[in-house]
């Protein structure tokens, strides 16, 4: 199997990348920028493709940022929120559409360059805030890989049942370097500890009961 990973250098990603990897599939990763707040998981991306050996594609989706408004992911002057993932002022953090248009890019790569497989790292935990993290759009984007073209490629997301510690768990298994992934949606000079990916990393690590090498300013 020859895998395209849909790839942000966090920790979903990267472990999904490791499990790939671990599974003797020929692997690539992909990833965007879209006028996201900051560059450092692109940078952080590149730095752990490299020292595996895994070819690392960043697709410059910057000129569709002035259409991608109203989330403080896109959008400085909309303050990223702290506190717990699932309040209802994490949904400011919804960049609209943002998967469809990641995994049609994916997918349009993956037939153009022999791939197999496209996989992403949705999970169970992202359910709840953003939509197109959900099984209903899983499913949809599936039937849409299998339509889009003459040849066929899967759309992959074994995370999807998965809670964000069972996923903490399967890297500490795979030996996953946690300490090089990025989370912060705020970008400094290290993780900010308070907004909500931060307190989801947080937490994961704390319920899979693996010591959490990150450090949180």
């Amino acid at each position: 199997m020859k895998t395209l990973v849909v790839y942000s250098g966090g920790i979903d990603s990267t472990v999904l990348l490791f499990e790939m990897l671990a599974a003797g599939e020929e692997v690539g990763a992909i990833s965007f920028d879209y006028g996201q707040r900051h560059s450092r998981e692109l940078v952080t991306a590149s730095r752990i493709c490299g020292g595996r050996g895994v070819r690392h594609k960043v697709v410059d989706f910057g000129a569709m940022s002035e259409l991608l408004v109203g989330s403080s992911l896109t959008d400085s002057s909309i303050p990223v929120p702290d506190g717990h993932y699932t309040d209802e002022s994490m949904k400011a953090t919804v960049v609209p559409n943002r998967n469809m248009l990641m995994l049609s890019a994916a997918i349009a790569a993956g037939l153009s360059s022999g791939f197999d497989a496209v996989a992403y790292g949705a999970h169970a935990g992202d359910h709840t805030i953003y939509p197109d993290c959900r099984p209903e759009f899983v499913e949809a984007m599936q039937h849409a890989a299998a339509l889009c073209d003459w040849k066929q490629i899967k759309l992959l997301a074994p995370f999807l049942k998965w809670s964000k510690a069972d996923i903490v768990r399967r890297g500490a298994e795979l030996n996953v370097p946690f300490e090089q992934t990025w989370s912060c949606y705020k970008g400094g000079a290290a993780h900010c500890g308070t907004c909500g990916t931060c307190v989801e990393r947080r937490e994961a690590f704390e319920l899979a009961g693996i010591v959490d090498p990150t450090h949180y300013a």
